[in-house]
């Protein structure tokens, strides 16, 4: 069964042709102003399966959070549909979904009902999450004291213990200490192996082809190939391949 269907999906921008100074702006207040549409994804289709990895990979402006922002709901798209069958937990950015005036503590209330949980299954996990992130010393200090990596601790554990049916990743494991990447990585082996569902960005290529069956690749919105994820990968990077991924 398929978890997330993207069918011939765009997403148009709008930007103006070019930046003006202030008399600019003055001088041309009862001009038509000049816009240029700008398509951040262009026709966009491909399925992900119950229990498939899934990666996708291209350059900075290629796509990939525009198209995860349309997979969580964040965002509709121009044309063409995204349906999604699942409950998802989705670190998209850091900190994306906490307060930096609330104290850790509030700030994991929060992002669990953002995604979905009552309060009461949130104090059920409370112990857990916090015990995984490793900072019950600080949990009721407020989030702007915290450093980038404690707050990816965070937001990671709160994603991992929700269970979600599906995971999705967005470069986030780049911050921290070692020894934490290397424990969410394995936290991410043990989500793979419960045969739920994971959507990965990462410019690290040997962690894609370590953590996902399939792989996409997108650049300036296009979509350039689908198929295997080392050999998705390989196209990428522009070293050879035997035959062409479909």
């Amino acid at each position: 069964m398929s978890v997330i269907v993207c069918d011939h999906v765009s997403k148009k921008f709008q930007r103006h042709a070019a930046q003006r100074l202030l008399r600019e702006h003055v001088t041309t207040w009862w001009k038509h102003r000049e816009h240029v549409d700008f398509y951040a994804l262009k026709d966009v289709s491909f399925e992900v399966k119950n229990g498939e990895s899934l990666a996708i990979v291209g350059a900075n402006g290629a796509g990939k959070s525009t198209l995860l922002g349309l997979i969580c709901g964040l965002a509709k798209p121009t044309t063409g549909s995204v349906a999604v069958n699942g409950k998802i937990a989705a670190l998209l950015e850091l900190g994306s979904g906490f307060h930096p005036d609330l104290t850790g503590r509030e700030n994991l209330y929060l992002n669990a009902s953002l995604l979905g949980f009552t309060r009461r299954e949130t104090k059920a996990l409370f112990d857990s999450i916090v015990d995984f992130a490793g900072l019950a010393d600080v949990m009721d200090e407020p989030l702007r004291t915290y450093s980038s990596g404690m707050a990816m601790r965070l937001a990671f554990s709160v994603a991992l213990n929700m269970e979600p049916d599906i995971l999705i990743v967005d470069e986030v494991l780049a911050v921290g200490d070692h020894a934490f990447q290397q424990k969410c990585l394995e936290r991410i082996h043990k989500f793979r192996s419960a045969e739920k569902t994971l959507l990965f960005v990462s410019h690290n290529s040997s962690v894609v082809t370590e953590f996902c069956d399939r792989a996409l690749w997108l650049d300036h919105g296009e979509l350039m190939m689908q198929g295997d994820a080392a050999r998705v990968v390989a196209a990428y990077e522009g070293q050879p391949i035997l035959s062409e991924s479909v």
